[in-house]
Parts: C-alpha cells; sequence; structure tokens
C-alpha cells in the first residue's frame, strides 16, 4: 500500500478544515484543532450547528459544508472527526473543492472515501492523529 508523506504534507497543508469541530474544549477535534492552531496552522471549522448559530470556534469562522468554507478559504486539507460511515460524502466535496489532502482521524476509514480521493489525486491518511504525527514529526519542520 501506498503511504502518504506525512512529512511533506504538514510542511505544505497550511490550512486546514475541520469537520466536526466540536466547540467544546474537552472534545478530541477541539484539542487537535487548537494545537494545529497554535502551530501556525489556519484552521477553518466546519459544523453545521455551530455554524447555524454564528458561534466562533478557535476564534475562527465556523461553516456549514466544506463547499460553503471553500467559497471564502482555500482548503488544503479536510481533516475529519466524523464517523467512518460519514466520510465518503466529506471525500466528494474534498474532491470537489480541489483540496490536498483528505485526513481520517484515528480509528476512522472508508474504502470508498479513500479510492474516491485518491482517484482525484488527493493524499489520503486514515487512521492517524494529526496532533500525534505533528509531534513525531515537529523536528522536522
Amino acid at each position: 500500500m501506498n503511504q502518504p508523506d506525512i512529512l511533506n504534507i504538514l510542511k505544505t497543508c497550511k490550512t486546514i478544515a475541520v469537520v466536526g469541530l466540536s466547540p467544546k474544549v474537552h472534545r478530541d477535534s477541539y484539542e487537535v484543532a487548537e494545537y494545529m492552531q497554535s502551530q501556525g496552522y489556519r484552521i477553518v471549522p466546519i459544523n453545521p450547528v455551530a455554524a447555524a448559530s454564528n458561534t466562533p470556534i478557535l476564534g475562527e469562522k465556523v461553516y456549514a459544508t466544506l463547499i460553503d468554507a471553500a467559497k471564502v478559504e482555500k482548503i488544503d486539507m479536510v481533516d475529519c472527526f466524523r464517523n467512518s460511515a460519514d466520510i465518503p460524502p466529506i471525500a466528494s466535496e474534498a474532491v470537489q473543492i480541489e483540496a490536498q489532502v483528505l485526513w481520517m482521524q484515528l480509528g476512522i476509514e472508508n474504502e470508498t472515501a479513500k479510492a474516491e480521493a485518491t482517484a482525484a489525486g488527493l493524499a489520503v491518511v486514515e487512521n492517524r492523529c494529526l496532533l500525534v504525527e505533528h509531534r513525531r514529526l515537529k523536528h522536522l519542520l
């Protein structure tokens, strides 16, 4: 299996849309996004509930969908905090907005989504934590 070049992804992807980013500070999605933001990455929250209430997360405007966000932001990476079964439509949107990377967090894998994203030229990372990988490779960045 072809492993994505995570170091290169971390070097080149500076704007990260976090799908399923929770406004609750104790949630993994918040912790990971807050960490990546502290490392200089631009975070674009994707959360339909928070977007409907116009509630910022991590000081950033929240969008209901990747498509909405991409009208305003150039998104390099789509980081997914959703159930594996929910990933295919996210992958389709990632392809549509011409993201470079589809990243599925720990415990998240979906062959259909991976196949679609890979066929469209996106790098795909499955079942890995963005925060863990960044910390592991930080000395090389």
